[in-house]
């Protein structure tokens, strides 16, 4: 009779009298590429999707369930890059963050979508749909949409025309990005934290709304801050956004305007995944961080990879 697989993470199962693979269970983290922002008063890019075993999965969700892998299966592993960035000047458009995931023979794909990038003035985007949505560009832009269970959306920006056209922040795993008002670009959403790796490590964090000036009619202009979990700063002024934290999937900061600089957004920060189980694995490629912890054996993949055990 096979053993079951228990919570506490890696119990072996033997072949079953109709010769199953034997297998494991795993916990893992998967984060995708942050979305990059636009160039112009430009909204924050959205944070990759997150999805964890350990602690709150993105999007309000709870944990997910470990999953059962095969000895000897190699999977596939893939880490999202994050998206570029917009730029004005080039007329070049910002692009979604790219998707990251666990895949082999028996498994169901595990992944997560890359996040959509912020709005800009180059051909007038909104913020796009992602694992967490991008945040609106400062002139009545949208921002959009999160994934279930993934991530949220991005803020909008701010309503009327006019200087000094404040932009939307990205979306975050843990909370939307926040929308313009007045003088103030919305702030990038919060990520979640894991101790996936026996340490508490912040993951998806949305980017900084960009505002144009430092000041306006006599009050300061504020720029969004980046949400905890990478996510990048907007910029005041002839300034360009912040770039989200690599292998943290942070969204990037959105680009600022004093009129005649008219400066880039910023690329989005590029995702992670992370397998944690009770046992070693026999072979890796991509050359993963191999840490422990307790009775846990730990792959950070920060680029493709494989695994097999």
């Amino acid at each position: 009779m096979p053993l079951l697989g228990s919570r506490g993470g890696g119990s072996a199962r033997g072949f079953g009298r109709f010769g199953a693979a034997a297998q494991f269970l795993v916990d893992y983290l998967i984060v995708a590429g942050g979305g990059g922002s636009g160039a112009v008063n430009g909204g924050g890019g959205g944070a990759g999707g997150v999805r964890c075993t350990v602690d709150a999965t993105g999007g309000t969700g709870s944990p997910e369930a470990q999953k059962n892998l095969n000895f000897g299966t190699t999977y596939t592993i893939t880490v999202g890059g994050g998206g570029s960035k917009g730029s004005y000047n080039s007329n070049i458009t910002q692009t979604n963050g790219t998707s990251s995931s666990i895949s082999g023979t028996g498994l169901t794909t595990i992944s997560c979508s890359g996040g959509g990038y912020g709005g800009g003035e180059v051909a007038g985007l909104n913020g796009a749909n992602g694992g967490s949505g991008g945040g609106g560009r400062g002139n009545n832009g949208t921002g959009g949409t999160g994934t279930s269970n993934e991530g949220f959306a991005g803020g909008g920006g701010r309503v009327g025309t006019g200087e000094p056209y404040p932009s939307g922040g990205g979306g975050g795993a843990s909370a939307a990005g926040g929308t313009a008002a007045g003088n103030n670009a919305g702030n990038g959403g919060d990520g979640i934290s894991t101790s996936i790796t026996g340490s508490s490590v912040s993951y998806g964090g949305g980017g900084g709304g960009g505002v144009y000036y430092t000041t306006f009619g006599g009050n300061p202009t504020v720029a969004g801050t980046g949400g905890s979990g990478g996510g990048g700063a907007g910029a005041q002024g002839g300034n360009a956004g912040n770039t989200g934290t690599a292998n943290r999937g942070g969204g990037a900061g959105g680009g600022g305007s004093n009129g005649s600089n008219l400066p880039d957004g910023a690329n989005g920060g590029s995702g992670v995944v992370i397998i944690r189980a009770t046992r070693a694995a026999a072979s890796t490629t991509g050359s993963p961080t191999y840490t422990t912890s307790g009775s846990y054996h730990i792959y950070q993949f920060n680029g493709d990879g494989s695994i097999t055990y």
